[in-house]
């Protein structure tokens, strides 16, 4: 049983909240991006950018709350690191955030769409199927976890939403798939016919190589950190982050 200070109900709703107005901000501004510009490039930095900065925001106001996950991996890895300290996540608590991060990323790609007029809970048609994408999104994945655990481990939890927002903002750039890297973003995503979406049946591949990547990511954590103390493991909130996009 977690003895996490903050109630549960709160916590929840800072995990839908939070991913809700993270996948805002990522489809948001593609949408902004792509009427303002022709140019691809212009629109991915225009689109990196606004996430860099909103996920960095939202980490330094969530975190304190419910450690802003807002990422289904982030949220295992979190259980699964803690499962032997008494302030690690409980599977009841993962199983409360990982609907409230899917319910919330959802939401904020109808949100988005409904900011700019669009109409509502249009799947997407860009298909993202290839196997340079599916590997770009295990690397995304398991660059993200190496970030957020190592932070922890190393006791630099306060520089998380500057580092992870900058990692982020990085793998943008240095992945073929632009670092989804997160399942529930996954999801939201295909609810939206934008610059920002993926094709409803992309989704699983994508999805299923995050699931790889994260365990390669905690391997990383325990090849350059060691193993954890036993008594002493990251507590539910050290994450304080999310996922990317």
């Amino acid at each position: 049983m977690s003895g996490h200070p903050v109630p549960l109900g709160r916590r929840v709703a800072a995990e839908a909240v939070g991913t809700a107005v993270l996948v805002a901000v990522v489809v948001g501004s593609g949408i902004q991006a792509t009427e303002l510009s022709k140019d691809a490039g212009m629109q991915l930095m225009a689109n990196c950018l606004a996430t860099v900065f909103g996920l960095g925001v939202l980490i330094a106001v969530f975190g304190p709350v419910s450690g802003a996950h807002f990422n289904p991996v982030v949220t295992l890895a979190a259980w699964l690191t803690g499962r032997r300290s008494r302030e690690g996540l409980s599977l009841r608590e993962v199983s409360t955030y990982v609907p409230a991060q899917i319910f919330g990323a959802i939401n904020g790609s109808a949100l988005a769409d409904a900011v700019f007029g669009r109409p509502l809970v249009t799947f997407s048609s860009h298909d993202r199927s290839a196997s340079h994408l599916w590997l770009g999104e295990v690397v995304a994945t398991a660059g993200l976890l190496l970030v957020v655990f190592g932070m922890a481990r190393a006791g630099r939890t306060n520089l998380a939403p500057a580092a992870v927002a900058a990692y982020i903002g990085a793998a943008y750039w240095f992945t073929s798939s632009t670092s989804f890297a997160n399942p529930a973003v996954t999801i939201g995503r295909a609810f939206t016919d934008s610059f920002a979406g993926i094709a409803p049946g992309s989704v699983p591949a994508f999805v299923a190589a995050q699931l790889v990547g994260a365990p390669a990511g905690l391997g990383l954590v325990a090849l350059i950190f060691g193993p954890p103390a036993r008594a002493v493991a990251e507590p539910a909130a050290a994450p304080a982050t999310v996922s990317a996009r």
